[in-house]
Parts: structure tokens; C-alpha cells; sequence
């Protein structure tokens, strides 16, 4: 029996090396499609001819899925205009078999085609048999008919398996094409640029059901045969179809119908996901002042699947990321089913209604989809506050990623499928979303608003390019009556089509008021130099003028070196540029406005955003590590954080922290860097404590295990006590610990664990079937420190009788080599043993046994280390499991470790040992008089 949720319109209003990251509870999944091609020539063009282009496909699939069978049979039609004099049609097809290719014009018969496959490039050639071409403005229709078998690597069109709730093992088939493995499931123009309308008919057992983009077509529609309604103008990388056992939950909001699909067994999870959806769709068609275009929305959730798809009309998702049950699940699922349902949803404007043109202009679909991500959610659910995760998860992470020497800019020309693969990055998702961002802000909303209205209205079921968007824009300032200091397409170029970004160099004139903005191309490397400039836009935030609100654009850097701003500022006060921190580039103060704003953060800290005191400790931190800045900035800037209550400055804290404990534990005065992380956080901890607040702020359960994660580490005896005594307590059915803490408790109690509390989560793991759990349970476990539990864990991994899934296999490494040298010691041992075992664990074209060694490249910072990890390359860099280059990158890695130990240890140790030496002992006087005058003051008040 489906489930049934109804809901009326009223809800509407409801409701690296030297590398620094922030504490992201979750990173939105990139999935990257699986590239099977060979190594690309050079003298090959893999673009299909545009002799020909379609309009319409007629696809019959037949599949018996149901039986673990994994072939499958195809036919398909597709109505081609001949746009240039041809006697052959070029098609994209992989991993396909023809059985044979016919092509017909109006009522004549069928002319057999020549088929001709081009492996390297994935062509299928069909040539006619005799010389004469056929004319242009010819209408004509192919038809092929082909089989193939269903893939195992969540690629194309595949097939996967769930254990139901009477433990066997349940067998379904799905799809996931972009961006070129729509190709896998039937022959067609995978371009997409070259849109088509599509009929689709499956052939499957009477006991599954099928669904697709669009509404069941009832009329000819039987037992076994499901047909579909045509589907709107749209590429073939959004086609979708599942066929399944699955069961659904629907509701209604405004007209429009939704449904969430999963495993049965499940449907009680369903709704969170069912209600954010509908909610979220409605928000975005308010913003864009355009309806949702087709006629129903389905959402499925797909077991071992990682990451989302946009499909239209059918989005898919792994099922951490939909299913939802209220008495386990955390707010971190939660909050990350909210939000990538924004970015999927996002996509059915943007890639869906309107399409790139071609693989360059990605960042045009997945910037956008990635803003909407955050921006439909804080619609949705304004009193969460998410655009503190956005400053953590992409603002940040984006500006960490793109300043390497060599960035790619965000609009970036691509041929082969591992080049167009290539660009599924920080680059298309996070960078272009927090650019897009900018401008949001930079131009005001009512603009940003109206220009994408505009851009959508005008390409609707077409495809674009970015002076599409450019021009939209432009037309909406005026409409706006908006003034801009010049050309939208030439500001918006400047960030669109040169990798890297800006350093904002602020140089104060303490007499006149006045201050200077001089801007450069950042590079984690300071001695790399560029002659790149930027149309930048600024604003500021005065001590004296503490207003943070208004983020529109006050003055701009138009693609000049330098400006100066007459502001007018008292000598003694702060100057902070960027409110909100919503440009996408770096600042660099002078050293008195550093000690001002130090100052500053100390005395009065709510004075100035979070969002800022966020990105200060980001840059103070980038800054210090490449000789821009004096350690000592950042050092003294921290403990301000003692008055710190927001998600953003404590996740980024966590980062700068987390870092500063991986480069220093070795370090034979490493207890200094205990003791003043102490300081900082202890009293911190008192605060938050180890339970949760019935009401508290969304984003405090969040920042609690931050604190306790800190405390743990800077040896806060109290915080450890209190781990052990949750812990033990559920361990001994007293009481559980709350879903929100339990995977830091774990991960804490791990540490220093005994084989019975290991074995507690490890078969916790084992026996559940909730993907989010077991996510959690993986990280838990690789906080372990005990050599014999390390390889029971890592053992798993390569044991194909066990219940783990196919993808976890590869998380399991990374979970402990990233959290201590016990890890890493103990991952390099398991695979100088097991390296061959491990390397089978491949799906698709990636290469685990690579992608590992690269991982515990990046922890390696003493010469052991180094030496463990280089005789396990040695062995194995021959082999097929790991790319040619894994030496040189391992080797680099490391070095880059060293240079960072070189550069920083010593001068934030002699930091520290003054700290707690002098500074400590002045400071913890005056938190110590400050308290006692509390409790007086809470004594006569009580």
C-alpha cells in the first residue's frame, strides 16, 4: 500500500598540505560519471559531426531485472533533419551491440544501414549503402536495434540490489547519464546542445513498475509494459527511468504533484524529503517568476547510489540524501536533504528548463544549482541560518582549492568524456556558486532576480551559452534602473574566463581617513606572479559604522591595479571590506588595521559579522602560512573565540586547529598547543556541554560537536570523562546517546577503545540499512588508534562476503589515515599486504589503490612516514591499479608537508611557549576575575 501525504497550499507559508578546511558536516557529493574510453588522441575530433541533428525518440527497452538479469534490449527511433548534404549519420554509443540500422524517408520502405562502430571516440557510424547522399532539409527516421547489459558501476543504465526487510537480496535498474552515458542505454546524439523530445516504453515484469521524466501514458500502458507521455524539448543526459519494487509517499502544493520513491520498507522516512521538495520547488518558482514546467515531480532514492541527479522531473539521489527517520537520523541528514534537494531541484531551471550548450559552460548549470542549493533552503527554513554552511562548505572550500598556480577558469573548453568528467569540480560547483554569489549581492537581488527571470524566459527548452546570461543581466539593470559602472558581460568575464582570484592588498591613510584597495592574483605560492586583474566589487564595515547589512556593491576595481576610497575614517577605528563576506577574494590589511581588528574582535566580537569573523581567521591563517602576514596575527586573533557561540567561525577554527595538531603533535613541546587551544575552548565547552537544548538554534548542534571534537583534543579532562561515561552508558542499554552527538562520541570513545566497545559499533555497522548511519558508523570506526582493530576494519574492506556496499569499501581507508598517525601507519601496512585485493575494488574506471596512496600522501609529515609510504609505491607503480604519475605526486605531497613544517612549526611553537609563559597567565586572570564578578552578581540576583 503507497503512502499518501497531502498537503494543502497553506503550508507554502510554513515553514592539502598547508591546506585549511573548514569543519564541513557534509561536502555535497559529486558524482562523477564513470569514463571508460581509452586514452584520448590528439588528432581526433570527438565531437559529433552537426551534418544532422534530432528531434524526437521513440525508445523500447525490454529488461528482466527483477530476475538479476543483466541484459537488456533496445530499439530506437529518432527523427533526424539533415542539415548539411550527408550519406551517413554519426551517433554517440557505448558498450552496445547492433543487431541492425535502418533509415526511412516519409512512407517509403526501410533502407538498411552500414553500421560502423569508432570505439575510441564512441561513434556509431551508419552509412548508406549506396553513394547517393541525402538532401538538406530532409526529414528522416533511424531506427536501431541493439542490446546491452546492465552496468555495475552506478553508471548509464545499471543495475544495483538492496537487502529487504526479510533479508534478501532485491534486485532494480536506474540511470544516471549525465554527462555522456546516456549513451549506454540507447544510441543517440549525447550532446547537450542538441535537444530532442522523447517517448520511452520499458518492457518488465508484471511485479515491478516503471517510471520516468514524465506521467504514465495510461492509454497504452498494460501489465508488464509501462509507456510514458512524451517528454518536453531536452537533452539526453536528463533522460531517466527506474524499474523497481519501490514504493512512494505523494503529496500536492499548488497544482503540482510530488512523489518520493524508495525500497519498500522505508516509506516512513520518506516524508522529510517529500515536504522539503515541495516546499522548495515552490520557493524557486516565487524566485524565478516561472512556474514549474512539467506535470508531476518524482524523487527517487536509490540504495548504493552517491551523490544526486537533476533527471527531469525525476531526480535521483542516494538514499543518505532522502530518507529521513525522525527518531535516528541527524540534523546534519536533515539538513543535507534540505539542501541537495535545493541544488537537484535548482537544476530543473537550470540545466533542464534551460541546457549549456556544451560541457565548457558547466559551471553555468552547477554554479547556479549549487547558489539555489542554499538559497531555496533559507527560503524554505530562514530559521536555520545556512549561510553559515554555504561560507564553510563553498566559499571557503572554493578559495582553498583555486589557488594553486595554475587554476582553470570557471568557462573551460572540453572534448572527451574524461576531460568533460575532469570538470566536475570546486571549480563548476563551489567557486562558481560563490561568484554567482558576489554578484547577487554586488548588482542587489531585485537585479540578480529579474536577470535570471529574463535569462530563463528567453531560453526556455533551449540551450545557452554565458553571454546569454551576460545580456539578461545587463537588460535587467536597466529595467531596474540599477547603475552599473560598466558592461556586465565584461565584468562577469573576468571571473568567468581567467582562472584564480583576487588579493585585496588595503593600505590606510590614518590622517586623511582615506584608504587604498590594490588588488593581485592570489596563490597559495606567494612567489608566483600573475598580470591578471579582476572587475572587483567592494564595500565596508567601519568600527564606528557596524553595519553589515546592506552587501550591494559601494565601489569596484574596474580591472585596474588599484583605487583609492575617501571614507572618511577615524584613526582608532577597524576597517573590514567585504560584508557578509560575499565577494569571492582574499584581503590583506595593514598591520596596525590587523591589531585594530584584533582588538576589536576581543572587545566587542558581536560587532562585527560572523560571516566575517569566519573569513578573518581564513585569510589570517592563509596569510601567515605564505609569509603575507606575522603568525602572531592569527595567534592573538583566536582566542577572541571564548565569546564565540556561531557555527561558521567555529568550523573554520576547527580547520586552522585541526591542521595546526597534524604538523605539530610530534612536536616534543606539543602540550603548549594543548594548553592554549585549552584556554580557548574550555570555557567554550562549559557552555555548550555534552546534551542537547530542547530548541536551541539549528546550527548549535552543529557547532557542539566542534566544541567537544576541540576539548578532546586539547586534553580537557572534564570532556573526556564525560565522552567515556555517554558512552559506556549506552554500551550498557542506561541511555543512548542523542542521534546528534553520537558519531563524535564514537569517534572519541574509539580512540582508546577496547575490542568489546569496537566490535558495539562495528556491528552497529554492519546490521543497519540506513545509508546516513553507515556513513557516520565508517567515520566512527576510523578514529580507532588500536593496531588490531585498524586492520579488522581496514580487512573489511576487501572482504566481498560481508555487508558492506560497494562504495563504502572505498571510504574505509580515508576514515582513519585522515585522523592519526596510528591510521596512517596502519592503512600503509594493510596495503603493502593486501595492495592487490584492494586495487579489485575498482568501479567503473577509478582506481582506488591510487586514490589512497595519493589520500595518505597529504598526512605524511616525518621521515618514517615517508619511507613506508614510498616502498609501497615502489611496488606497486607498475601495476595497472595506479596511474603513472602517483610517484611524482606522492613525492610532491610530502614535500609540501615539509616546507609547511619548515616554514610554521617553529614560530607558532615560540608563539605558544610565550603564550603560556606570559599570556595565559594574564589572560586566565582576567576570565578568572571576570567570572567570580558573575557569580556575584548571579548571587544577589538570586
Amino acid at each position: 500500500m503507497n503512502s499518501r501525504l497531502v498537503v494543502f497550499s497553506a503550508i507554502a507559508i510554513l515553514a592539502v598540505a598547508g591546506s585549511v578546511k573548514s569543519a564541513s558536516h557534509y561536502k555535497f557529493p559529486v558524482e562523477r560519471e564513470s569514463v571508460l574510453t581509452g586514452t584520448p588522441r590528439e588528432d581526433l575530433n570527438y565531437r559529433l559531426p552537426n551534418n544532422t541533428i534530432p528531434s524526437h525518440y521513440d525508445i523500447v527497452l525490454t529488461t528482466r531485472v527483477d530476475e538479476g538479469i543483466r541484459e537488456f534490449t533496445g530499439v530506437v527511433t529518432i527523427d533526424v533533419t539533415v542539415v548539411e548534404e550527408t550519406n551517413s549519420f554519426v551517433l554517440n554509443a557505448r558498450q552496445l551491440k547492433f543487431d541492425k540500422a535502418t533509415v526511412q524517408s516519409g512512407s517509403e520502405s526501410p533502407e538498411e544501414l552500414k553500421i560502423v562502430y569508432d570505439e575510441q571516440r564512441e561513434f556509431l557510424i551508419l552509412t548508406r549503402k549506396v553513394e547517393a547522399p541525402f538532401a538538406k532539409d530532409s526529414k528522416l527516421k533511424l531506427n536501431v536495434t541493439y542490446n546491452g547489459v546492465l552496468r555495475n558501476d552506478n553508471a548509464g543504465f545499471y543495475m544495483t540490489t538492496y537487502t529487504d526487510v526479510n533479508g534478501s537480496e532485491r534486485p532494480l535498474a536506474a540511470t544516471q547519464f549525465e554527462s555522456t552515458n546516456a549513451r549506454h542505454a540507447f544510441p543517440c546524439y549525447d550532446d547537450p546542445g542538441k535537444r530532442a523530445t522523447f517517448k520511452i516504453t520499458i518492457n518488465h515484469s508484471p511485479t515491478y513498475t516503471a517510471i520516468s521524466n514524465m506521467p504514465v501514458y495510461e492509454t497504452e500502458t498494460t501489465s508488464g509494459k509501462t509507456v510514458f507521455e512524451t517528454t518536453v524539448n531536452m537533452p539526453t543526459y536528463i533522460v531517466a527511468f527506474i524499474v523497481s519494487d519501490f514504493k512512494y509517499s505523494e503529496g500536492e502544493l499548488n497544482g503540482l504533484k510530488q512523489r518520493v520513491y524508495s525500497r519498500p520498507g522505508s516509506e516512513d522516512e520518506q516524508e522529510w524529503g517529500l515536504l522539503s521538495g515541495m516546499l522548495i520547488t515552490q520557493r524557486l518558482a516565487e524566485y524565478f517568476d516561472i512556474d514549474f514546467m512539467l506535470p508531476k515531480l518524482d524523487q527517487a532514492a536509490i540504495p548504493n547510489k552517491g551523490g544526486a541527479m537533476e533527471n527531469y522531473g525525476l531526480a535521483t539521489y542516494g538514499e543518505q540524501y532522502m530518507l529521513y527517520n525522525r527518531d535516528l537520523s541527524t540534523v546534519n541528514t536533515q539538513t543535507a536533504i534540505a539542501n541537495i534537494i535545493g541544488h537537484e531541484i535548482g537544476h530543473q531551471w537550470f540545466g533542464d528548463y534551460v541546457t549549456i550548450q556544451w560541457w565548457t559552460y558547466l559551471w553555468l548549470k552547477e554554479g547556479f544549482a549549487q547558489l539555489f542549493s542554499y538559497k531555496a533552503t533559507d527560503d524554505a527554513f530562514p530559521e536555520w541560518g545556512i549561510w553559515q554552511q554555504f561560507q564553510t562548505d563553498e566559499y571557503q572550500a572554493a578559495l582553498t582549492s583555486d589557488a594553486s598556480d595554475k587554476p582553470r577558469p570557471m568557462t573551460h573548453y572540453v572534448q572527451t568524456a574524461a576531460e568533460i568528467s575532469s570538470l566536475y569540480d570546486d571549480v563548476s560547483y563551489a567557486k562558481a556558486g560563490s561568484v554567482l554569489h558576489m554578484w547577487n549581492h554586488a548588482l542587489t537581488d531585485a537585479v540578480f532576480k529579474r536577470g535570471l527571470h529574463n535569462y530563463l524566459d528567453a531560453n526556455k527548452f533551449t540551450s545557452a551559452v554565458e553571454d546569454d546570461l551576460f545580456n539578461a543581466l545587463q537588460i535587467a539593470a536597466k529595467e531596474e534602473n540599477h547603475p552599473i559602472p560598466a558592461r556586465i558581460e565584461d565584468m562577469l568575464r573576468s571571473w568567468t574566463q581567467q582562472g584564480g582570484y583576487p588579493v585585496l592588498t588595503v593600505s590606510r591613510n590614518y590622517d586623511d581617513g582615506s584608504f587604498t584597495v590594490a588588488q593581485q592574483s592570489f596563490h597559495n605560492n606567494e612567489n608566483t606572479k600573475s598580470d591578471k586583474l579582476w572587475y572587483i566589487p567592494i564595500n565596508y564595515a567601519s568600527q564606528s559604522n557596524a553595519d553589515f547589512r546592506n552587501t550591494a556593491a559601494s565601489d569596484f576595481l574596474l580591472n585596474v591595479s588599484s583605487i583609492k576610497v575617501d571614507a572618511k575614517l577615524s584613526k582608532d577605528d577597524w576597517l573590514i571590506l567585504n560584508k557578509q563576506s560575499t565577494g569571492f577574494y582574499r584581503i590583506n590589511y595593514d598591520d596596525k588595521n590587523w591589531k585594530l581588528i584584533v582588538e576589536g574582535l576581543h572587545d566587542k566580537p558581536y560587532k562585527v559579522h560572523p560571516l566575517n569573523r569566519a573569513q578573518l581567521m581564513h585569510d589570517a591563517y592563509r596569510f601567515s602560512i605564505s609569509n603575507r602576514l606575522q603568525h602572531s596575527t592569527l595567534l592573538e586573533m583566536l582566542p577572541y573565540l571564548v565569546e564565540e557561540d556561531q557555527y561558521a567561525p567555529w568550523a573554520t577554527a576547527k580547520g586552522i586547529f585541526d591542521t595546526f595538531h597534524r604538523f605539530l603533535i610530534d612536536h616534543s613541546n606539543y602540550e603548549y598547543f594543548q594548553r592554549y587551544l585549552a584556554y580557548i575552548v574550555e570555557p567554550v565547552y562549559e557552555k555548550f556541554g555534552v546534551h542537547e537544548d530542547s530548541g536551541e538554534q539549528h546550527y548549535h548542534k552543529f557547532t557542539r560537536n566542534i566544541i567537544i571534537h576541540l576539548a578532546w583534543m586539547a586534553d580537557v579532562k572534564t570532556c573526556q570523562q564525560e565522552v567515556r561515561k555517554k558512552f559506556e552508558a549506552e554500551l550498557n542499554n542506561v541511555v543512548a546517546i542523542e542521534p546528534n552527538l553520537r558519531s563524535q562520541f564514537y569517534c572519541l570513545a574509539l580512540k582508546d577503545a577496547t575490542s568489546t566497545e569496537f566490535n558495539y559499533v562495528f556491528d552497529k555497522l554492519m546490521n543497519t540499512n540506513d545509508q546516513a548511519l553507515r556513513n557516520s558508523f565508517i567515520s566512527s570506526l576510523g578514529c580507532a588508534e588500536n593496531a588490531e582493530q585498524l586492520n579488522k576494519f581496514f580487512s573489511s574492506s576487501i572482504d566481498t562476503g560481508n555487508k558492506l556496499r560497494s562504495p563504502e569499501r572505498l571510504t574505509i581507508l580515508s576514515a582513519a589515515y585522515s585522523r592519526s598517525q596510528a591510521g596512517l601507519y596502519a592503512a600503509i601496512e594493510f596495503l603493502n599486504n593486501n595492495w592487490q585485493a584492494y586495487g579489485e575494488l575498482a568501479i567503473g574506471s577509478n582506481k582506488p589503490l591510487d586514490a589512497a596512496i595519493r589520500g595518505m600522501s597529504s598526512y605524511v609529515v616525518k621521515s618514517d612516514q615517508e619511507l613506508k609510504l614510498l616502498e609501497l609505491v615502489d611496488k606497486v607503480k607498475e601495476s595497472a591499479y595506479v596511474n603513472s604519475d602517483l610517484e611524482t605526486v606522492v613525492k610532491s605531497r610530502i614535500q609540501d608537508n615539509y616546507n609547511w613544517l619548515k616554514a610554521n612549526r617553529d614560530p607558532i611553537m615560540s608563539w605558544m611557549l610565550n603564550f603560556r609563559n606570559s599570556g595565559s597567565a594574564s589572560l586566565t586572570l582576567s576570565f578568572v576575575s571576570l567570572a567570580s564578578a558573575l557569580v556575584i552578581v548571579v548571587f544577589r540576583l538570586f
